[in-house]
């Protein structure tokens, strides 16, 4: 009888496992991908530490100025950036690509359900933890606000597009209640511009214009890569549970969500890409510089959703450009997932 209970039990996992992979969720799909993001990001971000420890050491020796321990530090994170932006070009198109298939409603929104099965012994129970860990991703479109309004812009709507993945830990605030949560972590944004009326930008001393082009241009697109910090205040509406023993279970994740705070950071690069046809060749024209861009980023932001999706909102306070004469601070808007 024993040994039939055994069987029985390895049977019904293996049935309901196979089930469950035939039947993985969104959120299932892209933790694979999330946990590929985060194990890169993680790596290049430990190398580019120990790399900025041996330039410290390096100043506190002597063997070098603080202007030259600057440049290099700011060489490593651009090195460091772009292995980054390389080695998750994959699995970030695989991500905006399962987005789009929720966006279509072609995954299904089961959620997975979790069987056990007592007949061999007893489930042990895990310690509460009132820290978390997520992997963020958002996306959606981007432009400049210019005398407080994004109407009439010079930047296409819908071309113009935003992307940001990152680590954020989330701290339930009170003990025995589940409403206010620290959301806190470090995410790498981009923010992209695609001008209008066959423009570029062309730096012009402390200006930076935007002018017309003399050629057809098949896109002009300019990117700025930021390293951030966020900072939230979550406000989590799940409710709690209670076990058998009448202790009282806290989840995240699983009602409405609201948060609202900022986040501050740097510049690591900024890229113009230029694309047209000369004498029937396909052109693409990669131009690097800071193009008097601000180094720093600061700004405040908001989501509101339910689960793990939710909508999101932000904009910087200081502008794009240091110097322009018409101050232009870029905005977001687009849809946010938090995993746990």
């Amino acid at each position: 009888m024993k040994n039939f209970i055994i069987y029985a039990s390895l049977a019904l996992t293996f049935l309901v496992s196979k089930a469950t992979a035939q039947e993985a969720t969104f959120e299932m799909k892209a933790r694979l991908i999330a946990n590929k993001i985060e194990a890169i990001t993680k790596e290049e971000k430990g190398a580019l530490k120990e790399e900025i420890e041996a330039v410290n050491k390096e100043l506190e020796a002597g063997t070098i100025t603080r202007e030259q321990a600057d440049a290099k530090k700011l060489l490593l994170a651009e090195t460091r950036s772009k292995n980054i932006e390389t080695r998750i070009a994959q699995a970030q198109e695989e991500l905006k690509n399962l987005v789009q298939q929720k966006v279509d409603g072609k995954l299904k929104d089961t959620k997975t359900k979790t069987f056990t099965f007592n007949f061999v012994s007893d489930t042990v129970k895990r310690p509460e933890r009132r820290t978390t860990s997520q992997f963020v991703f958002a996306m959606g479109v981007n432009n400049l606000v210019t005398d407080g309004a994004v109407a009439n812009s010079d930047y296409r709507y819908w071309g113009s597009h935003f992307y940001e993945w990152g680590v954020t830990w989330n701290t339930r605030l009170m003990k025995n209640d589940n409403l206010l949560h620290l959301k806190y972590g470090m995410s790498l944004m981009y923010n992209n511009l695609r001008p209008t009326d066959n423009r570029y930008f062309v730096v012009n001393g402390d200006q930076t214009d935007l002018v017309e082009s003399p050629i057809h241009l098949e896109d002009s697109r300019f990117r700025n890569v930021y390293i951030t910090t966020p900072l939230h205040l979550e406000f989590d509406f799940t409710k709690a549970k209670t076990d058998k023993e009448g202790k009282k279970i806290f989840r995240t994740h699983e009602s409405f969500r609201f948060g609202i705070g900022g986040y501050a950071g740097v510049r690591v690069k900024s890229k113009q890409i230029l694309k047209y046809e000369d004498g029937g060749r396909d052109v693409t024209q990669r131009t690097r510089g800071n193009f008097n861009a601000n180094d720093f980023i600061y700004g405040v932001s908001t989501y509101l959703g339910y689960g793990a999706t939710s909508i999101y909102l932000k904009y910087d306070l200081n502008p794009l450009f240091k110097d322009n004469a018409i101050k232009q601070n870029n905005i977001s808007l687009g849809i946010r997932f938090d995993l746990n």
